[in-house]
């Protein structure tokens, strides 16, 4: 049975004083790509960083005072943690909460600073997910899971009432997809008064559970995963959200790692957002496919928690897969003035160079050669190309790391 308007409408209640409603900012960058107005719904900043406190506080909040005496228990590697953790501290419930290997460092501190207990196993949110139906047996605590509850979905509903609050315009929202519960919720929220809006759903190709799923008419399980956007990494789909993404979501789409790079460091940059990999999704599906989506589109923002050592690694990523940054390695002859040469081409070139490495012993290096490994900073795609075609017009051999 789908999750009805009532549902959403107690849940919204539920979070009246819990969460604030999250800013729609007007993009003019993607607007101009898409031909037609593009917001960005913000739930970068709600509370906890992403929209998992919604889905989180209905559920618990709905507990009976025996099962809240049990304490509750979930999986999660980190937004659904801060989301369960801090909706626990809110209700007075004590917490656990599994989170693999490797987790965010951020994700973590946060989640033990809301008072929850956090414990390790293995690699993936699936595998602590069995970890905590483990726990759940042994202890009779109540598994929070994160996004396959009726519960979970109302309360991630609400976002969408607010997408059609703030732009009742809106013709298509785009939302980054993982377990399925977003958007699910907002795919729902939108089936009321006959509204014409299409949902669609966004996942990371390293872990698009959704395409084989809906194709085969029930969840399926992938083999393995590999994907930076940890937040949507997700094995296996959801019942309750399966359901709903089948009768509402127009189309899930896949995007690849050099995508979701490029629209972190977009948003970044043109938005002044920080958004995580997964994120970001939704942002880079716009970019791959502009024309796709019919305006005014509504670009979710689904979560900002992301470590500063990933994002520094995912912004050099984002800069080489938008032509802005360059590794290369470069032979030159092995006589004085041979490297201020090149370093003179380069300047020619107005080219902005990060870091030199000068290496001269080599089995592969001739006697009279050296080699320099260069890291450049270059102004986009067509200026990257003017550097590499100034160095093979110079008579420069080149590799691209």
């Amino acid at each position: 049975m789908s999750i009805t308007a009532a549902e959403i409408a107690r849940a919204a209640d539920l979070l009246h004083d819990v969460v604030a409603p999250t800013p729609l900012e007007y993009s003019r960058w993607l607007s101009d790509l898409v031909g037609g107005d593009v917001f960005l719904k913000c739930e970068n900043l709600q509370r906890t960083g992403s929209f998992k406190l919604r889905g989180a506080y209905v559920r618990m909040a709905r507990l009976s005072k025996q099962e809240k005496a049990r304490g509750v228990v979930a999986a999660s590697a980190g937004n659904h943690a801060q989301g369960v953790a801090l909706a626990a501290q809110l209700l007075g419930i004590k917490s656990t909460v599994f989170m693999p290997y490797g987790a965010p460092l951020p994700k973590e501190k946060a989640t033990r600073a809301y008072g929850a207990d956090i414990r390790f196993v293995g690699t993936s949110i699936d595998d602590c997910l069995r970890a905590a139906r483990d726990f759940e047996a042994e202890t009779g605590a109540i598994l929070i899971h994160p996004f396959d509850h009726r519960d979970i979905v109302a309360g991630q509903a609400t976002a969408g009432l607010e997408i059609v609050e703030q732009c009742p315009q809106v013709r298509t929202v785009v939302v980054p997809t993982g377990g399925g519960g977003l958007v699910a919720g907002i795919a729902t929220a939108m089936q009321r008064d006959g509204m014409p809006i299409s949902v669609v759903g966004v996942q990371a190709k390293g872990a698009a559970a959704y395409p084989a799923s809906l194709a085969a008419g029930q969840p399926i399980a992938l083999d393995r995963m590999s994907t930076m956007a940890d937040g949507i990494a997700v094995g296996l789909p959801g019942q309750v959200p399966f359901a709903a993404i089948q009768a509402y979501v127009d189309d899930v789409l896949t995007v690849g790692e050099d995508s979701l790079s490029k629209a972190l460091l977009l948003v970044l940059e043109r938005a002044k957002l920080v958004v995580e990999p997964a994120g970001a999704a939704a942002v880079a599906a716009v970019l791959d496919d502009p024309l796709r989506f019919k305006p005014p589109v509504v670009v979710v923002l689904s979560g900002g928690n992301i470590d500063p050592v990933l994002l520094m690694r995912v912004l050099r990523h984002g800069m080489a897969a938008a032509g802005r940054y360059l590794s290369l390695r470069v032979r030159i002859p092995d006589t004085p003035g041979g490297l201020a040469t090149l370093l003179g081409r380069l300047a020619e070139v107005e080219t902005n160079i990060i870091e030199v490495l000068h290496e001269r012993i080599s089995e592969t290096l001739d006697l009279d050669e050296v080699e320099v490994a260069l890291q450049l900073e270059t102004r986009g795609e067509e200026h990257r190309m003017r550097v590499l075609n100034s160095l093979s017009a110079n008579g420069y051999t080149y590799t691209l790391n």
